[in-house]
C-alpha cells in the first residue's frame, strides 16, 4: 500500500494545513485515561519492531516503556530525526548572527561552487535547504549510497543536476541538510558536534556523542545522530515549551513558529513540511512530528500539552511495510487517551 493511502486508512494522522504560532498555554489536562492508555500500551508491546514508548503530559513523563532494544537511557540511531536537530542549530545560528537569515544564499558562506555545479546553485538559500526545496537531484533513497561513497559529500550534493527550480517542490534529500551542517561549520568555525553539545546538549542536560563525518570532517547533517530516547523526549518538550527549558531560553520562540509553518508538502505522506518538522493533525488537534527511518518519531501536540516519543529497529523501512501506519494509529490512540484525561 502507498504510504499516503496507508496513513489515511489508519485514520491516525490527517493532513494539516495552516500555521501555528509558538506554543501557548491552552486547555491543559493532567493525566491520561487509564483504560485507553492500557489498551495503547498493549498495542505498543505487540509491535515487534517497536523498542520504546514515552508519553509526557504537561511536562510530566506518564509512560516510559522499553519493550525491547537498547532501552530508554542507551543511545540509538535516530536517523532523520537528526534533521530536526540540525534545524534547531540553524535557528540558534541565525539568532546569534552567525548566519544572516533564512534568505541568505549558501554560496555567501561556502564560497566558490564546484566547477561541475550548475550556476543556479548560487540562488539556493538557507530556507531552501531547511525545507528541502533546493531543486537539486536527491541524495536520499537509491542515490544515498553513491553520495556517501563519494570523496567530497558537499561538492557531490552541489553538483547534482537540477530537477526543479530552487524554491520549487519538496525533494527529500539528506544532502540538503548536510549542506546546512557545512554552512554551520564554516560560518561558526566550530564543528556541528560542538555546536550541538553547546547549544542543545548542555542546556537540556543530554549527551550528544560523535556521529558520522564526511571525508572532510564535517558531521553528517540529517542522519545517523545517536541519542537516547529520553533525550528525544527532552528535545520534543523543548519545542512544546516554546524553546524554554528550566527558565532558560534555548531556542527562539520565533524559530519554532517558523519551523512549524508549512513551506511545502511531502510527496511520500502528503503532510506539510516546515523546517525539519512534518505538520499533520490527529483527531482535530494540530500535530508536529520529527520522523526518522525505521520508526524513530517525536510527536508534539501543543493544545493537549502532549509529547510522545517512539523508537524502533532502525534497520528496516517503516513506510512500505505498513509499520509507519501502525505507529500513527498507536499515537492516535494516545491522543484519544489524552482527550479523556482527568482535568487538572
Amino acid at each position: 500500500m502507498h504510504r499516503r493511502q496507508a496513513l489515511a486508512s489508519a485514520g491516525a494522522v490527517a493532513l494539516c494545513c495552516g500555521m501555528l504560532a509558538a506554543p501557548r498555554a491552552a486547555a491543559r489536562s493532567r493525566g491520561l485515561d487509564t483504560e485507553l492508555l492500557d489498551e495503547a500500551v498493549a498495542r505498543a508491546s505487540a509491535l515487534p519492531r517497536l523498542h520504546t514508548l514515552q508519553v509526557a503530559r504537561d511536562g510530566a513523563e506518564l509512560v516510559a516503556h522499553a519493550f525491547r532494544g537498547p532501552g530508554l537511557d542507551r543511545i540509538t540511531n535516530v536517523k532523520s530525526v537528526s534533521k530536526s536537530v540540525i534545524s534547531a542549530l540553524a535557528g540558534v545560528a541565525i539568532e546569534r548572527g552567525i548566519l544572516e537569515s533564512v534568505n541568505q544564499p549558501i554560496v555567501s558562506v561556502l564560497g566558490d561552487v564546484p566547477a561541475a555545479a550548475d550556476s543556479r546553485v548560487e540562488t539556493i538559500t538557507v530556507d531552501h535547504l531547511l525545507s528541502m526545496r533546493a531543486g537539486l537531484e536527491r541524495t536520499s533513497g537509491r542515490n544515498y549510497g553513491p553520495w556517501v561513497n563519494s570523496p567530497n559529500w558537499v561538492n557531490y550534493a552541489l553538483s547534482r543536476p537540477f530537477v526543479d527550480r530552487p524554491g520549487g517542490r519538496m525533494l527529500y534529500s539528506t544532502g540538503s541538510y548536510h549542506l546546512l551542517s557545512a554552512l554551520l561549520t564554516e560560518a561558526s568555525g566550530r564543528s556541528t558536534l560542538a555546536l550541538a553539545r553547546d547549544w542543545i546538549g548542555e542546556p537540556l542536560g543530554i549527551d550528544i556523542p560523535p556521529w558520522t563525518m564526511d571525508p572532510q570532517g564535517i558531521y553528517l547533517g540529517g542522519n545517523n545522530m545517536a541519542l537516547t530516547p529520553r533525550a528525544l523526549l527532552r528535545f520534543g518538550e523543548l519545542y512544546r515549551r516554546g524553546g524554554m527549558w528550566e527558565s532558560r531560553r534555548v531556542l527562539p520562540a520565533s524559530w519554532i513558529d517558523a519551523s512549524w509553518s508549512p513551506r511545502t508538502r511531502s510527496p511520500f505522506t502528503g503532510h506539510s513540511y516546515g523546517y525539519g518538522w512534518f505538520l499533520a493533525s490527529a483527531r482535530g488537534h494540530r500535530v508536529f512530528y520529527a520522523w526518522g527511518f525505521g520508526g524513530q518519531i517525536i510527536y508534539v501536540v501543543p493544545d493537549l500539552a502532549l509529547t510522545v516519543v517512539m523508537t524502533s529497529d532502525h534497520t528496516s523501512p517503516a513506510g512500505r511495510s505498513g509499520y509507519l501506519r501502525d505507529l500513527h494509529a498507536l499515537f492516535n490512540a494516545i491522543v484519544q487517551a489524552a482527550e479523556r484525561g482527568i482535568s487538572g
